[in-house]
């Protein structure tokens, strides 16, 4: 991703900054998205996408590293935050080849892992197709990113 930093706050009810993720929201358990909020969107934001992804997995594929779990586009500069297990916007596949979100649920005794939950603000309103991935969606929203940020927590599998 490019670095675009911004002063974006990302927030969840679920979880506070690297802390750990409720198993609710895990592959151990009911497996739905979390509940996200933003603010602070910089000037000229027209859109938004989130990507939560895992760089502690052991896993490089397409000449990247980690683990993606959620790919989630098409979001409109009005809406500034998802409901838990939230049905809006456009889903992208994740890494285990299914679209939308794939809670954390890294290798048992793997230690604990981060879990990146990134807002992309926009300078466009996307209009993407189901199922990019993410590869796919960083080419398309690279040119419009006007700025990003993070919500990082954390689970293990003992």
């Amino acid at each position: 991703m490019p670095f675009a930093p911004s002063s974006m706050q990302l927030t969840s009810s679920a979880f506070a900054a690297h802390e750990p993720i409720p198993s609710k929201h895990t592959g151990e358990g009911e497996n739905v998205s979390p509940a996200l909020a933003w603010k602070d969107a910089p000037e000229g934001t027209k859109g938004f996408a989130v990507i939560c992804h895992d760089p502690d997995a052991p896993l490089v594929k397409d000449g990247s590293y980690g683990f993606v779990h959620w790919l989630l586009y098409n979001l409109p500069a009005d809406i500034t935050s998802l409901d838990e297990a939230t049905t809006q916007g456009t889903s992208g596949v994740n890494d285990t080849g299914s679209i939308g979100y794939g809670g954390p649920m890294p290798p048992e005794g793997h230690g604990v892992h981060l879990y990146y939950f990134w807002v992309l603000a926009l300078d466009a309103v996307t209009e993407l197709p189901e199922g990019l991935t993410q590869p796919e969606l960083l080419s398309k929203l690279e040119p419009h990113i006007l700025g990003m940020n993070r919500l990082v927590g954390t689970y293990r599998r003992d």
